[in-house]
């Protein structure tokens, strides 16, 4: 074995042979390896590419304006941390390792004990925090700094594999020098080996006068972080062997040739480099969404362009609209012009769930898919959920992207579609959409430019975990949309506003949208980002008009703008039913008896099921159709899309039933489906999403005056039951309490006593309405008859402490605020979570559930063989998909894996409870099949599998399961368990 190459490389030209023995990479198989003079060229080279070609411009602003030089600096110092980031590999702690290599850098003076010699002590030193140690060692001695201004540099270094070092853990290895360099007559080899390296690393990437002036700075810690990240993408791509092999085979070729071939074999597409559209409004919504003809851009629309425009710097903007507004066009609207005057390369969309986001994937392709752009562009996209890979609209995207391509460095050289679309400048709609297969994974896909996904992807940058610096630079150089956001609770909103803070410290825009918010909450979100210091005007929080727009820069003054309502307004009368069953019956006898569509929403799925059965008894099964979270996936997505064919806007072709029709859901009908409905039946909730609820109701106009529903269901009338009315104070169902608290639903009733009272003269007048319900709801002030004020003061103690044990239990895994300028890292994600990501124990960390079982249901038949279940459509390629038998003693083919992973369900609160969990996991693992569960089916890997017998049951942990397409899975106690 030799040490490693000729002397092509301009590193290899400055160093001597002891320097060039010293190993970085080692592959077990075949005993590859790499030197680590060549890992230093190819991850300097890789972030020096980055930073010209994928970094958006944004990010490298924000790094830049922190250096005395401006850009250059910046993508020096970037390049030169990239090179210096495995110094710490120089050390007998790591290089023992592997003997061979260890024999080798041993036969230049470079003594180590063995690895079994050095024993545990070893832990002490991991290799990126002996760099860190190394680097501000040579800081100090070869360029005067002083050790307090080191670490703001040197973290990078010992934060490349995703943790930052505490400062604990520094003065240990301090206090060990013998694993930085072995002691006795080899400690000046080992000391010479590390400077020569870290001299030429300065000469070679242009850095001394940079350090020189460095001394002076103080990097905000934003900047740290983003530095640390390019430090660590670039490594992830130059240790990749299919990108850059591996000695002695590719020893011989130059350092062009290695990163071209690389470079080309990535083929990473570019960030979103946007023009800002100058145009009208009208101009800019009819060439970016599908209006139809003579369609004019609503109020709240042009005002959110005018406000894009009109603030000095892009930053938060929150947007209050009735449902139906157009909010998310005018999200995407402003997120053009926003990414046009920041530099923001992509657009994040936050979601609040899976559905919610697999619904907006397509949108947001489409928007892309009109935006200008070059001859040749390429646009990477991702959906951001655990289930992502089950969408077929992404997953069609995901196999047409194919992998990695494998580098042959001695084959002929292909031009990368990077390099050959140099010099097309022609702009048109319809940029190539790209799943890119290195930009997949839980720590990667966020990279990606533009995603769509859970709120959970963006909490996440709220939670001290591995690899953080990953997470932040994803959202540093987009647009952050956060859709829905009333949705979401005191523990959630605790990583939100952490968050916020966060991304205003890297000027990242901001778009919030909301059906309305309390003020109170309006002005936490405007104070998280825009900081206290003046940003939330004394308007923000007491501002009762509707719609309205808040915006703020990072560290400037808030602005509110009121635009108009649109032209669209409804009158929505209020009543109360008795919450009994055989009532509702009869009153919806008696409403449909000329036909009409009912949207009955309840509060558990327990009810929606109660309700079903009696409705259906009533009506016919034919005419009652089921929605809620306990389907399996291709399920739950079939009903989607039935009520959306069944429910949707008159524009489009449906097949809106012409009798009677009654949906009886949960919360999952609240959001996002655009779905409607002659009558509203509805548990009470907060007054909020009552209003959200509402706009299910008479959502479109059907003929003149309503004059195409039927007679009796002409006025839009919902019916608020799920409360015992004939208490003296209002008495809220159990299941509807243990949801929302007694405390929100009391006010809720509270606020709406007026319109409850009122009947016909006292409508809920919408879009009027909605803010001054929610506000008064939301508010300190006291709500309802003095009769209730102790049943009221009672239930606020209650919230008072639920919410307080949200925060503090919230706060214990979140990160910290944005520290001062050229304070170091260190202990940045201490005492955190480790690794997270979208899975149920990671979603748990950033929303207050328990932890949750998932499994995969299939069907066990007569003669014990699994198949897939027995009524599923085929897919969009009319592939039959029901039936499909499952080998047990094989790995499914990849579409029955597939289809069968497509069927995953999550099993409700009855199995969150730690006992009964246990239990039914150890029940569910006596169903193992090493060719599924293992890791030969990249879909069922490690899932739990549920079978259930042929008439759809099953029995698990004392309880029993029926599951039916119609009504998805019921879960009852076994009596005698």
């Amino acid at each position: 074995m030799t040490s490693g190459g000729s002397a092509h490389g301009s590193l290899l030209s400055k160093l001597g042979a002891p320097a060039r023995a010293v190993w970085a990479k080692h592959d077990r198989d075949t005993d590859g390896w790499l030197p680590l003079w060549r890992h230093m060229e190819d991850s300097a080279a890789v972030a020096g590419l980055l930073w010209d070609q994928w970094l958006p411009l944004g990010v490298r602003r924000l790094i830049s304006e922190a250096l005395p030089g401006g850009d250059e600096d910046a993508r020096a110092l970037a390049v030169w941390l990239a090179g210096v980031h495995d110094i710490g590999k120089a050390t007998p702690a790591f290089a023992c390792q592997v003997e061979l290599l260890a024999d080798a850098m041993r036969d230049q003076g470079l003594e180590m004990r063995s690895r079994a010699a050095m024993g545990r002590d070893r832990r002490l030193a991991p290799h990126g925090l002996a760099g860190q140690l190394l680097l501000a060692e040579w800081l100090e001695e070869r360029h005067g700094w002083r050790g307090a201004q080191t670490g703001q540099f040197t973290v990078a270094v010992g934060g490349h594999h995703g943790v930052p070092p505490e400062p604990g853990q520094i003065k240990a290895l301090d206090d060990h020098e013998e694993l930085l360099r072995t002691p006795g007559p080899s400690s000046n080899t080992w000391r010479h080996v590390q400077i020569e390296l870290l001299n030429a690393c300065a000469v070679r990437f242009g850095v001394e006068e940079l350090l020189k002036a460095c001394r002076a700075v103080k990097l905000p810690q934003p900047v740290q972080v983003l530095l640390t990240s390019i430090v660590i993408v670039s490594d992830w791509i130059a240790s990749n062997p299919d990108l850059f092999p591996y000695f002695p085979d590719a020893a011989s070729h130059s350092d062009e040739e290695r990163l071209s071939r690389a470079w080309g074999g990535l083929d990473l597409p570019a960030p979103w480099q946007v023009e800002e559209p100058h145009g009208s409004v009208q101009d800019l919504f009819t060439s970016r969404f599908d209006l139809a003809n003579g369609a004019e851009p609503r109020p709240v629309q042009e005002a959110a362009v005018a406000l894009a425009r009109e603030m000095d710097f892009p930053g938060l903007m929150v947007i209050e609209a009735p449902m139906g507004e157009g909010k998310t066009e005018a999200a995407l609207a402003a997120a053009e012009v926003f990414a046009a005057r920041s530099g923001a390369g992509g657009v994040f969309f936050a979601l609040p769930t899976m559905a919610t986001g697999n619904a907006m994937f397509p949108r947001l392709l489409d928007w892309l898919d009109r935006l200008p752009s070059a001859d040749g562009t390429r646009y990477s996209v991702h959906l951001a959920h655990s289930k992502a890979a089950l969408n077929e609209r992404f997953a069609g995207l995901m196999s047409r992207a194919g992998s990695v391509a494998a580098v042959d460095l001695d084959g002929a050289h292909t031009e990368s579609r990077a390099t050959s679309r140099t010099g097309h400048n022609h702009r048109r709609a319809g940029a190539e959409l790209v799943a890119h297969a290195w930009l997949r994974g839980r720590k990667r896909a966020m990279l990606a430019s533009f995603v769509a996904g859970t709120i959970d992807q963006l909490l996440f940058a709220g939670l001290k975990s591995r690899h953080l610096a990953l997470r932040h630079l994803a959202v540093a150089g987009k647009v952050v949309v956060i859709d829905e956001a009333h949705a979401y609770d005191t523990y959630m909103s605790v990583y939100l506003d952490r968050v916020l803070s966060w991304l205003g410290a890297y000027r990242v825009p901001v778009v919030v949208l909301s059906a309305t918010l309390p003020a109170s909450r309006r002005r936490e979100l405007v104070e998280a980002y825009g900081g206290r210091a003046g940003a939330a005007a004394e308007d923000v929080a007491e501002s009762g008009a509707y719609p309205l727009l808040t915006a703020v820069a990072p560290g400037g003054s808030a602005l509110v703008r009121h635009p108009q309502a649109s032209a669209r307004s409804a009158e929505v009368e209020v009543e109360r039913i008795f919450d009994d069953l055989s009532v509702l019956a009869d009153r919806l006898d008696s409403e449909l008896t000329d036909g009409g569509c009912v949207l009955v929403i309840r509060n558990t799925v327990r009810r929606v099921l109660e309700t079903a059965r009696v409705l259906r008894a009533r009506f016919g099964a034919e005419n009652v159709t089921v929605a809620h979270s306990c389907f399996v996936d291709l399920d739950r997505a079939e009903k989607d899309s039935t009520l959306l064919r069944l429910f949707g806007p008159p524009e489009k072709p449906n097949d809106r039933p012409a009798g009677q029709h009654i949906v009886v859901a949960s919360q999952v009908a609240e959001q996002s489906l655009d779905v409607d409905f002659d009558l509203l039946v509805s548990d009470l909730c907060p007054v909020d999403l009552l209003l959200q609820r509402m706009g299910r109701l008479h959502r479109h106009q059907r003929g003149p005056h309503q004059s195409d529903r039927p007679e009796r269901l002409r006025t839009a009338r919902c019916l608020v039951t799920g409360v015992d009315w004939k208490a003296d104070v209002p008495e809220p169902v159990h299941g509807s309490v243990a949801v929302y608290g007694r405390y929100a639903l009391l006010r809720s009733a509270a606020v709406l006593r007026p319109h409850l009272d009122g009947g016909t003269e006292r409508p809920v007048r919408l879009p009027a309405d909605i803010s001054p319900l929610v506000q008064s709801a939301y508010s300190d002030e006291p709500v309802g008859p003095e009769h209730w004020q102790d049943a009221l003061s009672e239930a606020h103690a209650q919230f008072k402490q639920h919410h307080d044990d949200q925060t503090e239990r919230a706060a214990v895994f979140r990160l910290g605020d944005v520290g001062k300028p050229g304070r170091p890292l260190f202990g940045w994600v201490a005492a955190g979570v480790g690794d997270t990501d979208d899975t149920p124990t990671g979603r748990a960390q950033v929303r207050d559930t328990r932890d949750s079982l998932e499994v995969v249901v299939v069907q066990r038949r007569g003669d014990g063989s699994l198949a897939t279940l027995p009524w599923l459509k085929p897919d969009g390629r009319e592939r039959p998909r029901a039936g499909i038998e499952l080998p047990q003693n094989a790995a499914p083919v990849r579409f029955a894996g597939r289809t069968a992973a497509s069927c995953g369900l999550r099993l409700p609160m009855q199995f969150s409870y730690a006992e009964i969990m246990d239990r039914a996991i150890a029940e569910l693992e006596q169903l193992y099949l090493p060719h599924w569960q293992g890791k030969e089916s990249p879909w069922l890997a490690d899932q739990l599998i549920l079978a259930l017998d042929e008439d759809c049951r099953t029995r698990l942990a004392g309880f029993t399961l029926r599951y039916s397409p119609e009504d998805g899975l019921e879960v009852t106690h076994d009596s005698n368990d």
